[in-house]
């Protein structure tokens, strides 16, 4: 069994050494970035076993990838590389103001073509819990299909379905969003989302009203993520504000991510939803300290010495 197995893409990720625009920048880092990867690395780095499931282009950026998921601990064992198509590529740009612009890269790529028949059946059989996330199925009308038919299997075999909508409003506008995402809450029995992203999709802003909506809807576990105000997370009979962890913000992309992976190793180890909920809030505040969507992640031993002994969140 493998404890969490997740699809989607990973792109290479090029992040200038100065803020300001791109065009004065001169050297940049290379780094891998993708919502389901984070969510994969996260859990191995948490000491469970994960999975991720793609398709990249037979190539360097490609190779990059693969070498660094197995470095994390990740299995790649269902990833298929084609020469038919480019693994993508994105940029990040800092402001002065601490703000972070992403700049990508991903049309006709490798994971955009990703099609049922890539994805590996018997494989997906092995997960305690399969997760999503919404960019996925926006990449294209057979990752759609892909996402769409993984959701009926994972049902007819009883294997639990996470979701994080993520939306992209530069791969759909907010009426196609909600029409492509909108299932997804209906088949999940984990869903973990934005306030902004349960707006668009539910057309709630209240925690409450939205937890209340996802209840009816029978989703199980839920965390609704709120940036500086920290999150409220509930499964069937409880609701729990989760406080935000201070840290040095240095870069926000990947913090939900990060949340998603910390919660769902509590899910996982059977925790309280209030301990999945700190866990989540812990990954994410490490997530934001440092350039990069996972550098910042640490092992479980130093996770367990800082929820444990530090004092930095609730326990």
């Amino acid at each position: 069994m493998i404890d969490i197995v997740t699809i989607g893409e990973t792109m290479v990720n090029f992040i200038p050494d100065q803020r300001g625009y791109l065009r004065y920048a001169k050297n940049f880092s290379m780094k891998i970035a993708g919502a389901e990867s984070n969510v994969a690395i996260g859990v191995a780095k948490l000491g469970h076993s994960s999975g991720w499931i793609s398709k990249l282009g037979k190539d360097e950026f490609g190779e990059i990838i693969l070498k660094e998921l197995r470095s994390e601990g990740v299995d790649v064992s269902s990833v298929i590389q084609t020469s038919n198509n480019p693994t993508g590529v994105m940029f990040k740009q800092f402001s002065i103001q601490n703000e972070t612009n992403v700049m990508y890269y991903r049309s006709n790529s490798a994971a955009s073509t990703l099609g049922l028949n890539d994805i590996d059946i018997d494989y997906l059989k092995k997960a305690r819990i399969i997760h999503i996330s919404g960019v996925t199925p926006m990449l294209s009308e057979t990752c759609k299909e892909a996402i769409y038919s993984i959701l009926d299997f994972a049902e007819k075999f009883k294997i639990p379905v996470s979701f994080d909508p993520n939306i992209r409003l530069k791969l759909m506008d907010k009426d196609e969003a909600k029409a492509c995402l909108y299932p997804f809450l209906e088949k999940s029995d984990i869903v973990m989302l934005g306030q902004g992203e349960a707006e668009l999709l539910l057309g709630l802003k209240n925690p409450e009203e939205i937890i209340y909506k996802l209840r009816d809807l029978g989703v199980k576990k839920i965390a609704i993520k709120m940036g500086d105000k920290g999150a409220v997370v509930a499964d069937s009979k409880t609701i729990v504000n989760i406080p935000l962890v201070k840290t040095v913000l240095v870069d926000t992309v990947g913090a939900g991510d990060a949340f998603n992976s910390g919660f769902l190793t509590g899910l996982i180890e059977k925790r309280s939803i209030e301990e999945c909920g700190n866990m989540g809030a812990l990954m994410g505040a490490l997530a934001v300290s440092t350039n990069g969507d996972t550098e910042g992640l640490i092992s479980r031993e130093d996770f367990d010495h800082l929820y444990y002994h530090k004092n930095i969140i609730y326990r």
